[in-house]
């Protein structure tokens, strides 16, 4: 399948916003949302790091709570969640209540826990945001992974 230019553009500043939340200290997770007419309606890096973060302060979940904020409905459907990384089942949950209509995301849940390991900060439930969002009332489209390697740059490292 050969991707929109666009989308390559977007999930790559997804990308480079979760370089920028590792650098500030933050785990290394960012996600854009965008609505089809190519408007950034949100973007967040994650905030769940170290023994005082929340643990539900994810990308996703943090901007899919802001795009909720911006957008209708009808927006969300047509819109599109870029994810450096797959989101986990908590974020594909919210992206089903909010009723984003597509996302796109780089490493993969299986890529990151080669990277991460037993690390305590980031736990895997081991289910794909495919297979919580096949189980969604509403079509979501999922692509991913793609740019595994950029996306995966951020994590080197990071998680021993």
């Amino acid at each position: 399948m050969t991707l929109p230019d666009l989308d390559l553009a977007h999930l790559r500043h997804a990308i480079e916003l979760a370089r920028n939340a590792r650098a500030a200290g933050h785990h290394p997770f960012a996600a854009v949302i965008v609505a089809d007419d190519g408007r950034t309606l949100a973007e967040a890096h994650n905030l769940a790091a170290g023994a005082d973060g929340n643990p539900t302060q994810h990308a996703e979940l943090l901007a899919v709570a802001l795009a909720f904020r911006v957008a209708s409905p009808a927006q969300l459907a047509r819109a599109t969640l870029y994810a450096s990384a797959e989101p986990c089942c908590m974020c594909a949950g919210a992206i089903h209540w909010c009723g984003i209509g597509r996302v796109v995301y780089g490493l993969s849940e299986g890529r990151l826990l080669e990277l991460s390991g037993e690390h305590p900060d980031n736990p895997s439930l081991s289910l794909s945001c495919r297979e919580v969002l096949a189980r969604s009332g509403r079509k979501v489209e999922v692509v991913g992974p793609l740019l595994e390697d950029e996306a995966a740059a951020a994590h080197r490292g990071y998680w021993t």
